[in-house]
């Protein structure tokens, strides 16, 4: 097949131009976050109908456990297969999965609703992955640095829209939650489609698809090890990641007690996410040049554990759905905007390949490990606690979490001046 789409390739001069290319790829990652944004609200919804919100914890280990299986599994096929092909199963795949979800969720079985969330946190990692692989195989540096924020906006708008497609339909037609899945299965279909026509048209110049990024993954530790300003930038992203599920808890949790009928809890976490993404995209815009610009690195990356402290402190005084809304908001939709940019600038003093295994190591296992952890952390908050209000109780945590990631944060700036100062000197 990847035979007849290079012969049916647009000649090199007739190629789309970077804003037209950047556009499609832009609409590619759309679709891929539309779908996803179908899928995160239903999983949920799904899991604490079966489960109640106390199962969260350990999905989450379970759901960390499959990740890195799936990764390195993952990383094997790209290596054999090559990126195109393992996008195109991967498309073809997921559609299918998608339906025989659909059919397994009429059983109304717990394993199925576990099953399912632990999928969709699969289906979001490996749908972005391919999109960024594909992406990072087609422009190079200087043209990544001019238009990536074009095709992360693709993302953050596919949120927007996807929660708000997913509440209208779950609250204006017959569809209910599980047939959410085949909403995202179409739209699947429609990112196999265009990736088709980004093959054919020369859109996807194939490099590096001989594996050595799977290599990469290999030494990431120990390079992030050996360097203290590697480990620094690692402890202040894992300390983000091990919080999160904190949040992620005591939100669900107020949700569950919030909305006890199926339907109006899938639409109201729907909406929850599209308003998220449309903070996420206001921050960016609006404030994100702003602070980074005037205040520097160090202001972007403190917004976000000083607006999650503050906000869990309200959810402790206040613990009901408005503050909890916050609380959650403050800690992903400040993730996805503020903080991502600020994160990227610390790598400018980094050498490129030492940065692409940094990251990559934080990114695909660092991440699922610290998640784990604090999903560790809630069960034993959850036996242990004594107050008998384990939601509440786990904002101390949170709190000291986000003390020891300011402290990080304020002697990581110092390392980043340090090696800037140098590289100027």
């Amino acid at each position: 097949m990847s035979e007849n789409l290079a012969k049916s390739s647009l000649p090199p001069g007739l190629l789309p131009g970077p804003l037209v290319r950047s556009l499609i790829f832009s609409l590619d990652f759309f679709l891929i976050i539309t779908a996803l944004y179908h899928l995160k609200p239903a999983a949920r919804s799904l899991l604490i109908e079966a489960l109640g919100a106390d199962s969260l914890p350990y999905v989450w280990i379970g759901s960390a456990v499959a990740l890195l299986i799936t990764v390195a599994f993952y990383r094997k096929l790209l290596q054999r297969f090559g990126r195109v092909r393992v996008v195109l199963a991967s498309c073809l795949f997921f559609v299918a999965t998608l339906v025989a979800f659909r059919v397994l969720a009429a059983t109304h079985a717990a394993w199925v609703a576990v099953a399912f969330y632990i999928y969709v946190d699969i289906f979001g990692v490996v749908l972005a992955e391919q999109f960024w692989s594909l992406a990072d195989g087609t422009y190079r540096s200087e043209e990544g640095r001019h238009w990536y924020g074009l095709l992360g906006t693709g993302g953050l708008v596919g949120g927007v829209a996807g929660g708000l497609l997913a509440a209208f339909l779950i609250r204006y037609t017959p569809l209910q939650t599980p047939d959410l899945m085949l909403v995202a299965a179409t739209f699947v279909g429609l990112v196999y489609a265009l990736t088709v026509a980004m093959q054919r048209q020369g859109l996807l110049r194939r490099t590096g698809d001989s594996g050595a990024d799977v290599a990469m993954h290999a030494g990431g530790w120990r390079l992030i090890a050996g360097s203290r300003y590697l480990l620094l930038i690692a402890a202040a992203l894992l300390l983000a990641q091990a919080i999160s599920p904190l949040v992620e808890y005591q939100f669900l949790h107020i949700v569950e007690a919030a909305y006890p009928e199926r339907e109006a809890r899938t639409a109201a976490l729907s909406l929850f996410f599209s308003v998220m993404g449309g903070v996420s995209i206001a921050v960016n815009l609006m404030l994100t040049p702003l602070i980074l610009n005037y205040l520097g690195v160090l202001a972007g990356l403190l917004v976000q554990p000083l607006a999650l402290a503050g906000a869990t402190g309200g959810f402790m005084l206040h613990p009901t759905l408005i503050p909890a809304a916050i609380m959650k908001i403050s800690d992903r939709g400040l993730a996805y905007s503020i903080n991502r940019a600020a994160k990227e600038l610390l790598y400018i003093p980094v050498e490129p390949m030492a940065m692409y295994q940094a990251k990559a190591w934080i990114d695909m296992f660092g991440y699922r490990l610290f998640k784990a952890m604090g999903s560790l952390i809630i069960i034993v908050v959850s036996q242990w606690t004594l107050s008998g209000s384990s939601v509440v109780d786990l904002g101390w945590v949170a709190l000291a979490g986000c003390l020891v990631w300011t402290w990080v944060l304020v002697t990581l700036n110092r390392e980043y001046q340090g090696l800037i100062a140098r590289a100027a000197a």
